[in-house]
């Protein structure tokens, strides 16, 4: 017998199931077998509505610090949510398993929890997924109203229907992406009464053995993101800590925020929040930790101890005083900010922190990558072009997720944006650009209100700037999506002995190979490898599922250079100018041409004793950027953004907008040994409304223009830089060559 829990209710419960469902015949199957095999005339189509993952609980033979995935698939009848088997996990590392897409279940199993009663749960062993929308998902008017589907005796396993993993020794879901995310419906809290306080100054750690604390009235002034610190054999439920620095009228103090009280409290703690404080600790400071820069905020700052806020031993009492509560005999501090507008920043020094304010013009594409202490994590990052109408230049902005999920994904073309303590790069040969750090917020259109920040004398001068603005004559400069890497590459590559982390990795060939083996989707990399260029061709369009395979298009390159004519003749001539781009990274014009290619005329030899030649990377649609408009500004937003964890109505209501591409380079580099080859694509930039155009030289004739022959049998050192799109679509780009004149050691 199957019982159905109705979504809402936990309680209620529905004899009589509803028509015919796929899912509903697999689990009645499933209590008669201890694995189900299922075959091809038996397979049919589930939607995933959603995918959630969380740390995995410790086995034999499991690698540490790796994550279990729950996903949640119907058939348009039930809802189930389901353990995805280890050995598919491969499947969302490369965003082949997503959201709003179809799969179809080959191979599964009933797994009971054996140490705990009425609990079992369907193990996924085997799928196919389907690269194109889901055909099941048009036909449902709301997802959530769908029943969820629980084998007979596990009616009271809360876990199959509210928002914690299957594996029970877990009590919450992980962001998909990152960890540094709020994710999940645990990141609630109702408001505590308010109550009343004393001084930041007079707390003595000397004493905190015997000394009760006295409350304390604070404000907050700044707010870091959050840091999850879960891992294997760890016994705590929700291992999350938050650093917040609070003021009174004596000065400021760090306060930590500790495990549930993250989600609980997390949300409702901004900057300008009051706060009541009992119940607290007091320990010795971490002296490692990054901190804000608040030298412009003028108070005493006491940095040797810090205040902690645990949900036991003591359960600390956190009471968020209401605004109108709030009385000025309390002394508490004005929250201070230190704006910077773009004409200044050239003149910052290197490492200072500043606050920006300014209008978006563009935004790439969210990606990702790996934290250098814990390889399995991932931090995920975007880089944004922002005005403010004191320079010809705008801020570019780096920036990494900060804990605010719903502003970082809703970052676009348009809004005014503001983001506090952002730390001023300047780097040789390059605009200076501001990176986020652990203390940086980011606010945009929507969230202003009320914010301390709205008086500032710097902020009411931009939103006057803005006011002269009209919005058809900015959309025209407006980007979303697509590649972007900046800082652009140095003059000289330096591969420096002493400190390797400052540099990039100088590579093999082969390892080239297992880097785009190993890739994650939209995990970006950068690399340099030596070799030689080998031949060069013009390719009009990006690639798609569809386009032709790269040995078809070397075989039909071939063909054409056997037979030479006038207009290739014209074709090198245009190479020869835009070829420079490929060596000196400047703004340049389109060939006179729809075709162009060379061969150096060692390589048809050189290929046939090269054991393998990696053909898969390139330009794809994903690689270029679109004019942003409001009518498409829905659908420019989800394709700029990583895949979701939950299906949502909007994600299949329209398709993106074609690429309008103006032709890239395809480019053969044979390893400095000859054994690998592989292909890799150069984007020039053509338009200088490009948003990788910024400080690029104009003047593509102030470099020296390198003609086809002066590639030939030429030692290079090539810089690329590697992104997986999701599913076979990885993306190599060359992002710099160098002669071996322009290399040097350190």
């Amino acid at each position: 017998m199957l019982i159905m829990e109705d979504s809402s209710s936990c309680s209620s419960m529905v004899t009589g199931p509803p028509q015919a469902s796929v899912l509903q015949r697999t689990l009645e199957r499933l209590s008669s077998t201890q694995c189900l095999k299922l075959r091809a005339e038996e397979v049919a189509p589930l939607a995933v509505i959603a995918l959630q993952r969380y740390l995995s609980e410790q086995s034999e033979g499991q690698q540490p610090d790796s994550y279990s995935y729950d996903v949640t698939v119907t058939d348009g009848v039930w809802r189930a949510k389901c353990f995805v088997h280890p050995d598919l996990n491969h499947l969302v590392h490369k965003n082949t398993l997503r959201t709003g897409t179809d799969v179809y279940i080959t191979q599964c199993s009933f797994v009971y929890n054996e140490r705990r009663l009425g609990h079992g749960y369907i193990c996924i062993e085997g799928l196919r997924c389907d690269a194109q929308g889901s055909t099941v998902l048009p036909r449902i008017n709301d997802v959530s109203s769908l029943p969820m589907l629980i084998r007979h005796g596990m009616e009271r396993s809360l876990v199959l229907q509210s928002d914690v993993p299957l594996q029970v020794n877990r009590k919450h879901y992980l962001s998909l992406w990152n960890n540094d995310d709020p994710e999940g419906d645990i990141w609630t809290s109702g408001c505590p009464p308010s109550q009343t306080i004393s001084l930041l100054s007079s707390l003595d750690l000397s004493s905190r053995n015997t000394w009760k604390p006295l409350p304390l009235l604070v404000k907050i002034i700044h707010k870091s993101r959050l840091r999850y610190y879960g891992k294997f054999g760890l016994k705590i439920d929700y291992p999350y800590q938050a650093y917040f620095e609070v003021a009174d009228q004596s000065g400021t103090m760090s306060l930590v925020l500790w495990n549930e009280l993250c989600p609980k409290f997390y949300q409702r703690l901004n900057v300008g929040t009051v706060l009541y404080l009992q119940n607290y600790m007091l320990k010795q400071s971490y002296s490692s930790r990054t901190r804000p820069q608040m030298d412009h905020h003028r108070m005493k700052t006491f940095r040797s101890i810090e205040i902690c806020l645990n949900p036991r031993n003591p359960a600390s009492v956190i009471t968020v005083v209401s605004p109108k509560s709030v009385s000025p005999q309390w002394g508490l501090p004005e929250v201070s900010y230190q704006f910077t507008t773009r004409s200044e920043v050239d003149k910052l020094t290197n490492n200072s922190t500043r606050d920006v304010i300014g209008l978006v013009t563009f935004v790439s594409r969210v990606e990702r990558v790996k934290c250098k202490v814990n390889k399995e994590k991932y931090w995920t990052y975007r880089w944004v072009h922002a005005v403010d109408g004191t320079s010809d230049q705008p801020f570019i902005l780096e920036l990494f997720s900060s804990s605010q999920a719903e502003i970082f994904s809703r970052i676009c073309p348009m809004t005014y944006l503001v983001c506090t303590q952002m730390r001023v790069c300047q780097v040789e040969g390059s605009l200076p650009y501001l990176t986020s750090t652990c203390e940086t917020e980011m606010l945009i259109t929507g969230y202003h209100k009320g914010q301390p920040y709205v008086n500032d004398p710097r902020v009411k001068s931009f939103i006057q700037w803005t006011k002269t603005l009209k919005d058809n004559v900015v959309l025209q400069k407006t980007a979303v999506g697509g590649h972007y890497c900046y800082p652009h590459p140095p003059q000289i590559f330096t591969q420096s002995m002493a400190d390797a982390s400052a540099q990039v990795p100088l590579v093999s060939t082969g390892d080239l190979k297992k880097e785009l083996e190993t890739l994650h989707y939209r995990e970006h990399k950068k690399l340099a490898i030596q070799g030689q260029i080998t031949a060069v061709r013009y390719m009009k369009n990006p690639k798609t599922t569809q386009s032709q395979p790269p040995e078809e298009v070397r075989d039909s390159i071939s063909k054409r250079l056997r037979h030479k004519n006038t207009q290739e003749e014209q074709d090198f001539a245009s190479l020869q100018c835009n070829f420079c781009v490929l060596i000196h990274s400047c703004v340049c014009l389109p060939p006179d041409s729809s075709v162009l290619c060379w061969e150096s005329s060692s390589w048809p030899k050189q290929r046939e004793d090269v054991s393998e030649h990696l053909c898969q990377g390139g330009v794809y649609q994903d690689s270029i950027s679109r004019r942003f408009t409001f009518d498409e500004k829905n659908v420019l937003l989800r394709w700029s953004n990583l895949q979701p964890t939950r299906w949502t109505p909007e994600q299949t209501a329209d398709s993106i907008p074609p690429a309008l591409c103006p032709g890239y380079y395809q480019v053969t580099i044979l390893g400095i040994n000859k054994k690998i080859a592989f292909d890799a694509a150069y984007l020039p930039v053509m338009r200088s409304d490009d948003p990788r155009a910024v400080g690029l030289p104009q003047d593509p004739h102030e470099e020296i223009l390198v003609t086809a022959s002066e590639l030939e049998d030429t030692h290079v050192v090539c810089i690329v830089d590697l992104c997986h799109l999701g599913g076979d679509e990885v993306e190599i780009l060359i992002n710099k060559v160098y002669r071996v004149t322009e290399v040097s050691l350190d």
